[in-house]
């Protein structure tokens, strides 16, 4: 099979968003400060890890569709639907809600372009929906670092 033209693209921006979540994963382990930094610093190189293995994945389905991706830098800053990671040093609190947002940035995009993508190649669909759930998780677990809890337990309620 040979990817058409829309394919192409909807993968090439998958891609993009893919390779810039692991390079905001990256500034953002390399930057935060505050409380929980340590468990955030990990989990910022688990979200680094799969993204850059999506994006692999991502371009490898390309390759084998006969498309072409591009991983370049310039490509991808153009074309990316994340915003710009701040630079300097950024608090754990902040860096959550970016990591957050952009997650679901990538994500977003992962479901703009899913229907067509599914019509042409399920197969490439089938990856979608593996990231998809992947990157929500993530987002879920980041997200819990910040969030207060709703229960009201008493020292009654250890008995």
């Amino acid at each position: 099979m040979k990817a058409s033209p829309t394919l192409t693209n909807n993968l090439q921006a998958v891609l993009a968003d893919l390779i810039e979540l692991h390079i905001q994963g990256k500034q953002a382990h390399w930057n935060i400060v505050g409380t929980n930094f340590r468990d955030l610093h990990l989990q910022l190189d688990e979200i680094v890890d799969a993204a850059r293995q999506f994006a692999d994945d991502t371009a490898e389905r390309m390759r084998a569709l006969h498309a072409l991706p591009d991983g370049r830098s310039s490509t991808v800053a153009g074309t990316t639907s994340l915003a710009q990671f701040p630079d300097g040093l950024i608090s754990t609190k902040d860096a959550i809600e970016r990591i957050v947002a952009a997650m679901e940035a990538a994500v977003g995009t992962m479901r703009k372009v899913h229907d067509e993508v599914d019509e042409e190649d399920p197969t490439s669909a089938d990856l979608l929906h593996e990231f998809i759930a992947r990157l929500e998780q993530f987002a879920w677990m980041v997200q819990a670092e910040k969030m207060k809890p709703t229960a009201k337990v008493t020292a009654a309620d250890s008995k």
